[in-house]
Formats: C-alpha cells, sequence, structure tokens
C-alpha cells in the first residue's frame, strides 16, 4: 500500500522566521524517521509530504496515495488540525486519526468539555472566558486554573496559571488573551494525581492501551504539567505506569478516558488526560486525538514502552484502525475533475 506522510517540521517554521514557542506543536525530524521505518517495516511504501501547503500542491499536480498518515498540526485558527482531514475528505483520501468535525471541536478545550459535561462524564468546573468582564461569569470558588483555550504542549501553562484569589483573575485571563490571541478556559484547579492514558482504536472497537502517570521531580515547575516540564521531561518528569488491577483509581479514570473518547468520536489512536481533585476523584482534562509519535519523548509511545509494546506494532495497530475505513469510503474515482455542472 502507498501511504502518504503529511507532518509540520518544526525546522521548516523555523527556518522561515517563527519563534521556538510558535512551533512548539510540531515534529522533528526524527519522529518522521521513525515513523516513516516503522510503515515501510511492515510492508508498505511512503511518500513524505509535508505540510498542509504540500500537500495542496502535490494534489494540485495529480498526486494520490492509497492512505495518509496525518500528523500535522496545521498553523493557522482554531480549525488548523482539521485543515488535512478536510482537505483529503475532498478527494476521498482514506486517512490516519480523527475526522475534521473532531479535530476542530477537541482543539477548542471549552466546547469539549461543555460535550463532556453532557454527556455526564465527570469534569472540572470550568468557564470561557472570551472578553473583559468575563470572568464575573465564573460563579466556583478559587483555586482556578487558567490555560488558552486552543493550545497544546503545555503552551501558555506555567506555575502562573494557578490563582488562589478571585481579585487576580481578570488581570491573569486578560494578560494570558492577549498574549495567545485566543480565549482563556478558566477551571477549578485540581490537586491531585495525573495521568495520561493512551486510546487504541475507533468506536466500539476501541479500547485502553495502557495508563502513565505524570510525576514531577525535583526541579520541575511545581503544581502543573507546564510547558517548560513537557519541554525538558526528561529531567524533570517521571512517568509511572500504573495499572488497573493493582488500583481501583486506575480503573475509574481508563473508564472516563475511554467514554470521552467514544463520546467525542476520536478515532484509531491518541490520548485523554485525567487529573484527581485534592479527594482522589479523578475527571478529564483534555483529549489529544492527534498525539506525538516521537518514539522516546511523546507521551503515547512512553505508554507503549510501559505494556510493553513496540513502537511499529503500535503504528501497525493505528494503521489496522484507518485500513478499517477505505472500503467504507465512495468508491468514486479518486481521480475525478472538481467540476460542478451548471
Amino acid at each position: 500500500m502507498k501511504i502518504g506522510l503529511t507532518y509540520d517540521l518544526r525546522s521548516d517554521y523555523l527556518a522561515a522566521g517563527y519563534d521556538e514557542l510558535a512551533t512548539a506543536e510540531f515534529d522533528r525530524e526524527d519522529t518522521i524517521d521513525a515513523l516513516e521505518t516503522a510503515i515501510k517495516g511492515l510492508g508498505h511504501t511512503t511518500d513524505r509530504i509535508g505540510n498542509v501547503r504540500r500537500l495542496i500542491d502535490r494534489l494540485a499536480r495529480g498526486n494520490r496515495w492509497d492512505l495518509v498518515f496525518n500528523i500535522a498540526e496545521g498553523i493557522n485558527g482554531i480549525g488548523r488540525e482539521a485543515q488535512v482531514p478536510a482537505i483529503l475528505d475532498v478527494y476521498n483520501i482514506p486517512y490516519t486519526f480523527s475526522d475534521p468535525l473532531v479535530m476542530s471541536l477537541t482543539l477548542h478545550k471549552g466546547m469539549t468539555k461543555r460535550v463532556i459535561r453532557d454527556a455526564k462524564i465527570p469534569t472540572s468546573d470550568f468557564c470561557v472566558v472570551e472578553k473583559e468582564g468575563d470572568e464575573m461569569l465564573v460563579t466556583f470558588p478559587p483555586p482556578y486554573f487558567i490555560k488558552p483555550v486552543a493550545e497544546g504542549t503545555g503552551k501558555g501553562v506555567s506555575p502562573h496559571s494557578i490563582i488562589h484569589h478571585r481579585r487576580d483573575l481578570a488581570s491573569a485571563c486578560g494578560a494570558l488573551g492577549r498574549t495567545y490571541h485566543q480565549p482563556v478556559l478558566v477551571e477549578r484547579y485540581l490537586s491531585g494525581r495525573e495521568f495520561t492514558v493512551g486510546i487504541i482504536g475507533t468506536g466500539t472497537d476501541a479500547e485502553v492501551l495502557g495508563t502513565i502517570e505524570v510525576i514531577l521531580l525535583a526541579g520541575a515547575e511545581a503544581g502543573v504539567y507546564s510547558y517548560v516540564n513537557k519541554e525538558r521531561c526528561e529531567e524533570l518528569v517521571q512517568y509511572r505506569s500504573v495499572r488497573s488491577s493493582a488500583e481501583p483509581l486506575i480503573r475509574k479514570t481508563e473508564d472516563i478516558a475511554l467514554s470521552a473518547w467514544q463520546v467525542l468520536g476520536c478515532r484509531d489512536g491518541g490520548r485523554v488526560d485525567i487529573r484527581c481533585d485534592e479527594a482522589g476523584q479523578p475527571y478529564f482534562l483534555e483529549i489529544n486525538p492527534l498525539a506525538g509519535l516521537h518514539p522516546d519523548h511523546s507521551d503515547l509511545p512512553i505508554i507503549c514502552k510501559g505494556i510493553p509494546l513496540s513502537y511499529e506494532v503500535l503504528i501497525e495497530r493505528i494503521l489496522a484502525s484507518a485500513f478499517k475505513r477505505i472500503d467504507q469510503k465512495n468508491p468514486g474515482p479518486k481521480d475525478q475533475p472538481l467540476i460542478i455542472p451548471v
């Protein structure tokens, strides 16, 4: 099978003048090398496409693929993670991971939590502050936790995200909103243990791969899995594999994660972040349907190491889930010209 690879290389954007923070979610060259090696090891041929602009160019030149392995994060707009899936849908080309609706929804943490709350899945109290004065809509008591509503990789998250007094909430939200040019999510701060749960599969076929606890080490920014802690995770964070068979809390955590994955309609593989309150009750934090796939640095492969499950088998299982959709696609020709009769 001919499999195209779509991705955003951090080095490309740095060379184009973007700064380190703007490119934080993008991939390193060794991630693409590892992914391509795994796919080739499974007997497929690969074609490195690159970012969304290069995908558009390749499609315009008539290039096509049996499947696209998509890990492109996008650079512009709240729907940036949906851009590659939407374009591939236009051309009837199957791809890995979630569709444009899910990608747009889950990037907006406030919208995601509204769906989760309506589905009766435990999530902490929250409010989206879109403009000055909206902080008055926050009805729950401090301490609060604030973050940009549509960023990943811990961008905008630091010890300053913990707001201990209501009088400080307006200024903190204003500063964060001006920095990231987007609304701010205000949540009740959860001070307990933090977990990330790996999921594989789609719909009723989805299952929990495993779970790791995120433990901040001495020298880490305290109380929060921040941007700095994530960027320097090798020295600041311990990832401890935990088992539902050994601890009832982990079973509850994994049940919440799998329910959230299925309710939101995520596909093929990804992660769900869960954090406990001071009483030890777990709550849905956020979901990543486009999880990082660096074999050593990213959370999902780290989860697999604790099972253990090899990187190649992880990629094989993601592909197996995506392959099920190939036969369900519209059987019309992929090279059909996009001409609408009038």
